[in-house]
């Protein structure tokens, strides 16, 4: 009889034990996706995630697309000529000195940047969300003897100059957004973050 009773206590034990840890697996499968709702997806982290972006390579001249939120960024490195004349186009522009607050403090200048040479902005369109174009060269017949590069949004013709400001007439109502951004080092830009003025 002595026997009998140990056999079922070690029954016992055994049940014990192996039910407390199929509900302890049970507890932390429940609380694992229920504490796991409190941390942004990585989705959600990337939407609003800061973009560095290595400028070294961009030739003078040149725009490059990068993607920040989902949207599409331009860089462009300006040539000493097309920062020259920016200045020549304030007679006809809406928003010359950029007075609208479609660029933080620090890009609200002639070049809407911080350094005069790389321009960063958003490549949407202000007026119904269309992708401008970029039209660095001078007089073109469609756009022109008095055009001095810029950008030109074909879904209905509004124009930009080299610093995203926007003519006169057009359709589209304010200047091209600026995103927050900053300088990490002399070639790498992070937008999605703001620097101080």
């Amino acid at each position: 009889m002595a026997t009998e009773a140990t056999i079922d206590k070690d029954k016992r034990r055994f049940l014990i034990t192996a039910t407390s840890v199929v509900g302890g697996i049970g507890v932390v499968a429940t609380a694992v996706p229920f504490v796991m709702s409190f941390f942004p997806s990585e989705r959600a982290k990337a939407a609003g995630a800061p973009v560095e972006i290595d400028i070294s390579k961009v030739e003078p001249g040149q725009k490059i697309n990068v993607e920040w939120r989902g949207k599409v960024c331009w860089v462009v490195n300006r040539t000493k000529e097309m920062v020259d004349n920016l200045p020549k186009m304030d007679s006809r522009l809406v928003d010359p000195k950029s007075e609208e607050p479609q660029q933080p403090k620090y890009a609200q200048n002639e070049t809407r940047s911080i350094k005069p040479e790389m321009w960063i902005a958003v490549g949407i369109c202000t007026h119904l969300g269309c992708s401008p174009t970029y039209r660095p060269e001078l007089a073109p017949a469609d756009l022109g003897p008095d055009w001095l590069g810029g950008f030109f949004c074909p879904c209905h013709q509004s124009k930009f100059d080299l610093a995203g400001r926007v003519f006169k007439g057009v359709p589209a109502p304010l200047n091209l957004v600026i995103p927050p951004h900053r300088y990490a080092t002399d070639t790498m830009v992070v937008i999605g973050e703001d620097t101080k003025a």
